[in-house]
């Protein structure tokens, strides 16, 4: 039997500013944007190429602290293209690191060790990291 994740709730506390910033700064596609009763809205983002989607909402989500998800994670297969990507859309993020070492000489290899971190506008904490393949 498999077992797969689809869906991670992303607590915010202005909905219109958090879905500009995952769909115009992050990228992320917007495949629903649902009002489903007086005060219950929810918004589903799907990152490109991605099995699991995010939602932010209000009254058709679990309640939770704006802010406090932390240690989401993004694979890419190209972290300086996807670093690039989210600085030239105005998102702050971390200059790339190399775990266990510290800030890249920008010729070690990333694979699996090469991470960039970001956080929307509430403080939820990415993480980006680079895999190419998958043994």
């Amino acid at each position: 039997m498999e077992w797969t994740l689809e869906v991670v709730v992303v607590p915010v506390s202005d909905l219109d500013r958090a879905k500009a910033f995952y769909a115009e700064q992050v990228g992320f596609t917007v495949d629903h944007d649902m009002t489903v009763g007086e005060g219950a809205r929810f918004v589903q983002l799907t990152p490109p190429g991605s099995g699991c989607s995010v939602v932010i909402g209000k009254g058709a989500v679990p309640e939770m602290p704006p802010g406090s998800l932390k240690g989401l994670q993004l694979v890419v297969n190209d972290l300086p293209k996807a670093h690039a990507m989210l600085r030239e859309r105005g998102v702050e993020v971390s200059e790339i690191e190399v775990f266990g070492s510290g800030a890249w000489d920008g010729e070690a290899n990333l694979d699996n060790v090469g991470f960039v971190h970001f956080a929307d506008p509430d403080g939820n904490a990415w993480m980006v990291q680079q895999i190419s393949s998958r043994k």
